[in-house]
């Protein structure tokens, strides 16, 4: 991924690197075993690779989806509850301690009793202030306010580097408020959409009688924020076209934002905000905040206090009352993603308190479990790639050589963060104990609030981390120009205790995670960005209109593919497939410099090739249930696995030779349509 969305990556934990021995495979080998050998390769790769899994393996019924991400969350989770719970058993840890802010955090978690008893009440406070109001003036406050506690009402706001001054820190505003998060879900009319705004009614209706409103006033209010959200996702821009960067940067001086807003005095918000003064903002669409003014008069306040509780309560819905977080989940899990049964209490209280206290966390899973030598073979694997991407860059023949040199020298000072930072977030300032989980959630999204904001003004830390060495995932980040793989994608299910052969590692590590990672800063987002991070055309305007047209190729081809009806969104997508197409081609291309490779010794009947794609299809080893792959299509900006596999590869020369791919095949394409970007 990166940071325009958020991500996926791979991992083997609890190992240390052992050599692999070719005579050495009297194990079950997942290439092997996970393949359906009824499906045609050269049909849907996808499924025969991965199906002979999934018919062993259906979803749990507390998943929304089932495969290798599962696999190793369970393992990390798993580990974390070790943390949590040890942490928990020593009452004794120092006041103030990471150890005691993890056990009190977990064990406030598991108090089930307490947050019975509590009900509201943790959440009284701020309901006070949102009943309070009087005007507009206090309105705008008050969701200003809430921001800061970690509810989302009217619309998004953050620090971030500027996309233009990577130097510096920048205020951002953009759309937002939705409770159903995207805007097609108020809008659209197929059948499927239509029941679930009907379910939703429902819910929000549910959800105000457990605010305490009578069933005749719950249905009314219902209707209130119903209508209020479909007026600002009216006003909303489509997900395709939130990744356009030049689109979305508006910088503005605070009166020219006031101009746009008149009933919003931005002044007076932004020191509410925890900004005292500033002299800009960036504002995402400016279109909607003029019809965010407009709502705002169109709907009275008591209207808009009834958006605002709804909004307050449902951000903390998972940390209430056992009947509040049911009918959350009811909505959110299972209609919009057809899951059936919650998780186990802890396993949604680890995931709270990782998410809260990851930084802390995560020092301790460093120590614990990180095996020896992740480092230095995250490095290796991620310089080779790096120097393949480089002579791939020399070779185009689409590119003239003034662009190809400024492509160079970006890739040269593209920064590879690995495994896990250097320095440690400061958490000494946030206190916790064991009185209440949903004030302890609280204090954490006050905490990250404030720790966000408090980088404005000051110079950009170009080391710090977004993401925790814990966390199963991987981003680039085009303002710092930077790939971050952290410790735990080097898991691979199936090989614990051993080395897994060069084909996995570079089907996997070298292909969905730092080719994918590296190629982002040259997909049609990152590639518009320079080697310092800053929004700026290094392009000729030839090789531009070449590079566009070879992009929109990967539009086109995926704007093919459909699932349940929906069609696959070949532009909101195209990121995220320009990454894995050029990430499985780097991947395979430094993988023919290892040893596996020039020796073309098979493994278990399999030669380098086979083994390496299979590989790579095991890393998007992923079965979800229809609504999530509905609500995937609808609201991610990732193709559905199935594609993410059988999308670059059909594009791939050597794929087709391995595995005796031609034409009749489903996933032939013939050169003049095969795409070649990078």
């Amino acid at each position: 991924m990166n940071l325009f969305r958020k991500p996926l990556t791979f991992l083997f934990i609890g190992m240390t690197f052992l050599s692999c021995n070719k005579k050495d495979v009297a194990f079950s080998d997942p290439l092997i075993t996970n393949r359906d050998t009824t499906v045609n390769p050269a049909d849907d790769f996808f499924n025969y690779a991965n199906n002979g899994w999934f018919k062993k393996n259906p979803i749990p019924k507390t998943d929304s989806n089932n495969g290798i991400m599962r696999i190793v969350m369970d393992t990390i989770n798993g580990q974390i509850k070790s943390i949590c719970e040890n942490a928990a058993k020593d009452e004794s840890a120092a006041k103030g301690s990471n150890k005691q802010k993890i056990g009190d955090f977990y064990a406030s978690g598991m108090d089930t009793i307490a947050i019975e008893k509590a009900g509201l009440s943790p959440l009284n406070t701020e309901i006070k202030k949102i009943s309070e109001i009087k005007d507009v003036q206090g309105l705008v406050t008050t969701i200003a306010h809430l921001q800061t506690i970690g509810a989302d009402p009217a619309f998004t706001f953050y620090v971030s580097q500027d996309d233009k001054i990577s130097t510096k820190y920048a205020l951002f505003l953009g759309q937002g408020g939705l409770g159903m998060k995207q805007r097609d879900y108020y809008l659209d009319s197929d059948k499927r959409t239509v029941e679930i705004r009907s379910a939703y009614l429902s819910h929000l209706k549910t959800m105000m009688q457990f605010m305490g409103e009578e069933q005749s006033v719950a249905a009314k209010n219902a209707q209130t924020v119903m209508k209020l959200e479909t007026e600002l996702a009216k006003a909303s821009r489509k997900l395709e076209d939130l990744r356009d960067p030049v689109k979305n940067y508006n910088k503005l001086t605070v009166d020219q934002f006031n101009a746009i807003t008149p009933d919003i005095d931005w002044k007076k918000v932004l020191p509410v905000l925890g900004i005292a003064k500033a002299d800009s903002v960036i504002v995402g669409q400016p279109e909607f905040f003029k019809a965010l003014n407009t709502t705002i008069k169109k709907y009275t306040i008591e209207d808009w206090k009834t958006y605002l509780k709804w909004n307050l309560v449902s951000a903390y819905a998972p940390y209430l009352t056992a009947a509040i977080e049911k009918e959350d989940f009811k909505f959110y899990s299972t209609t919009m993603n057809g899951v059936t049964t919650q998780k186990p209490r802890w396993k949604r209280v680890v995931g709270q308190t990782n998410e809260s206290l990851g930084e802390l966390i995560g020092q301790v899973y460093v120590a614990d479990y990180m095996p020896k030598g992740v480092k230095e073979k995250l490095e290796e694997i991620g310089n080779n790639i790096r120097d393949v991407f480089a002579l791939h860059i020399k070779k185009l023949d689409w590119m003239s050589e003034p662009t190809k040199q400024k492509a160079l020298y970006k890739l040269s000072k593209m920064v590879m963060k690995l495994g896990y930072p250097d320095k440690w977030k400061d958490m000494s300032q946030l206190a916790i104990d064991r009185k209440s989980y949903c004030e302890n959630v609280m204090k954490g999204n006050i905490w990250e609030y404030n720790d966000m904001i408090h980088k404005y003004g000051k110079p950009v830390d170009r080391n710090e981390w977004v993401m925790h060495p814990q966390t199963y995932n991987a981003y680039y980040n085009p303002s710092n120009n930077e790939i971050v793989i952290p410790a735990c994608n080097i898991i691979v299910p199936g090989y614990e205790g051993r080395m897994p052969d060069d084909a996995i590692l570079y089907g996997i590590l070298g292909g969905s995670f730092f080719g994918h990672e590296i190629t982002h800063g040259f997909d049609d987002q990152g590639s518009q960005y320079d080697e310092k991070g800053n929004l700026n055309n290094w392009w000729t305007a030839e090789d531009l209109k070449k590079f566009k047209a070879k992009t929109q190729l990967i539009v086109d081809q995926y704007n093919k593919y459909s699932i349940l009806g929906k069609q696959v969104n070949g532009d909101a997508t195209q990121g995220e497939n320009i990454a894995d197409l050029g990430g499985v081609i780097m991947g395979y291309e430094a993988f023919e410099k290892t040893e596996q490779f020039k020796k073309k010794e098979k493994i278990n009947g399999l030669t380098p090739e086979q083994r390496y794609f299979l590989a790579y299809a095991y890393s998007w080893m992923v079965n979800r249930r229809d609504e999530s792959k509905i609500n995937q299509i609808m609201t991610d900006v990732h193709a559905p696995e199935q594609f993410r596999v059988n999308g670059p590869l059909s594009n791939i020369p050597e794929f087709h030779k391995a595995f005796n791919v031609k034409k009749g095949d489903k996933m032939y394409q013939p050169d003049s349509l095969r795409v070649v970007i990078w």
